[in-house]
């Protein structure tokens, strides 16, 4: 084992912890700090596995209140085996050092996927509400309350679990306290997530944690909370005196139901919230039957997740952006086609914007996908989620096409399944392979509006490739109306060079 570059007590009192050794753990680097702790990414030497490691700052070890508070968080989570709760392996003291390590969550919280990402469609958005709604019966099941529910808690991973953490603020009822923990004199929790009665500091029950994960769904699904201001305390008196704006208001295209259900979880009063996550997930249940009608989803792709991990690139996706640009440059400079600069300009600002997640998944280059589709054949798996998180993490077309052949009855994964075939023959310009999957997608549902402005902005794509221009401007005519529900950025770029090489081409002669 390295010797450690310095004592874990001296290294504590410095800015920066990284590379000391404490017990078992070797520190790796920060990710992140909160009002009570320093967090690292560790390595836990005995079973060579990573854990998020939390470390009570210094100035705190000798307040006997704060290292209560630190002991009760690790306590109240260590209690709760659950999927969606983040994990404690242990809790010590080395040195002096206090610390709590835990399941270390590679992936992004919700927050972070609120600003990088358009507002999220049902399945995705029933999925995060249930896996949450999940972890709070089963902390409510245990006598515990959050008290600290928002996007920044909400971890999403992946495989597309979601997952709850921080429980720093959680009141665990005991005979023996002699101290109320949850109050170290200041009014604890965040403003914007904050219920009415944490506002006013009446006592809590755990009512308070489904209006702080109202909010925190309102947040998701409109991209900003229901209540701003210039200050926590003009934010905490809206949470008291003013109703949100509808949600029907911002996304027409969610069910009536969904914003029903999103409203009474922030109602002011308790007593007029669902009693219980329970009775939540009951109603959400109910609700992901009524409009999707398949098996309860545990998890979906195209999170689209970014963690700490991924800045480098692996060998296939460097190959893959390397062969992008390759193949955008070789197009360009030989001009093989009049309309070659639309599929360039796609793929210039994939690479550029870093939006290759326009492909959903990996994009297929030439070398990785042909290696990858001819090595390795696609086995069923045990169910639909996971045989698409498989095509997800494969990204060829032998992949999605082992969804829709293995669970043809799974509608809503057949359709996703469609989706990225459609894009990956788009990408390798196969465009009689790609116009009647765009097209059958554009059909498929006409109260789906999403599903019918991608198959629309899809053929007009296709269709200006072919030289089809008229056609191509009538498609655009029909999604004009559904501008609005075309949440692919590149594609939507795509569709705007369509309709100027449309206007160039079918523009009468000058004179």
């Amino acid at each position: 084992m390295d010797t450690p570059s310095d004592s874990p007590r001296k290294a504590a009192s410095g800015p920066d912890l990284t590379g000391s050794q404490i017990g078992d753990y070797r520190l790796l680097r920060r990710l992140g700090h909160g009002a009570m702790a320093e967090v690292y990414l560790a390595e836990q030497c005995s079973l060579k596995r990573r854990v998020a490691f939390k470390v009570l700052r210094d100035e705190l070890t000798g307040d006997e209140t704060y290292v209560k508070r630190f002991r009760r968080e690790a306590e109240a989570a260590a209690s709760l085996i659950h999927a969606n709760i983040v994990q404690i392996h242990e809790v010590g003291c080395v040195d002096g050092v206090y610390f709590i390590a835990q399941e270390y969550v590679e992936g992004q919280n919700l927050s972070r996927w609120i600003a990088r990402h358009d507002r999220p469609d049902l399945p995705h958005a029933l999925s995060v509400m249930r896996q949450v709604a999940a972890a709070l019966a089963k902390a409510a099941a245990h006598g515990i309350i959050h008290r600290d529910i928002k996007p920044e808690n909400i971890l999403l991973t992946r495989s597309g679990e979601v997952k709850v953490a921080d429980f720093g603020l959680a009141r665990w009822p005991r005979q023996d306290d002699g101290v109320e923990l949850t109050r170290v004199g200041v009014t604890l929790g965040t403003p914007l997530y904050m219920s009415p009665e944490q506002v006013e500091g009446r006592s809590l029950d755990p009512r308070s944690d489904l209006y702080s994960f109202g909010v925190t769904c309102y947040h998701l699904l409109t991209g900003a909370p229901p209540f701003t201001g210039q200050t926590p305390l003009s934010v905490a008196v809206q949470h008291l005196k003013k109703e949100p704006q509808p949600l029907a208001s911002v996304r027409s295209d969610l069910p009536a139901e969904l914003c029903r259900v999103i409203h009474k979880m922030l109602a002011k009063d308790p007593k007029n919230r669902h009693q219980s996550a329970r009775d939540l997930l009951q109603e959400l249940r109910q609700l992901q039957r009524d409009e999707l009608g398949d098996e309860w989803p545990d998890s979906l792709p195209g999170w689209e997740t970014t963690g700490p991990e991924e800045d480098t690139l692996g060998p296939i996706q460097a190959t893959q952006r390397i062969q992008a640009v390759m193949d955008t440059a070789a197009m360009a400079a030989r001009g093989r086609w009049r309309g070659g600069a639309l599929i360039a300009s796609m793929l210039a600002a994939c690479v550029a914007g870093g939006l290759l997640a326009w492909w959903t998944t990996r994009p297929v280059s030439i070398i990785a996908g042909a290696a990858i589709e001819a090595a390795a054949p696609v086995p069923r798996q045990k169910s639909v989620q996971l045989q698409t998180i498989q095509a997800a993490r494969l990204g060829t077309l032998a992949a999605w096409q082992a969804v829709i052949d293995n669970y043809p009855d799974q509608q809503y994964y057949v359709c996703w399944a469609k989706q990225q075939i459609a894009r990956i023959h788009l990408l390798s310009r196969d465009f009689g392979e790609a116009l009647p999957l765009f097209r059958e997608l554009a059909e498929f549902d006409p109260a789906n509006r999403r599903l019918r402005a991608f198959g629309l902005a899809g053929q007009a794509v296709v269709l200006t490739h072919q030289k089809k221009y008229k056609r191509s401007a009538e498609i655009l005519k029909q999604l004009a109306p559904l501008n609005a529900d075309l949440k692919d950025d590149v594609l939507r770029q795509a569709v705007k060079l369509a309709a100027q090489r449309n206007a160039s081409e079918i523009a009468p002669p000058a004179g």
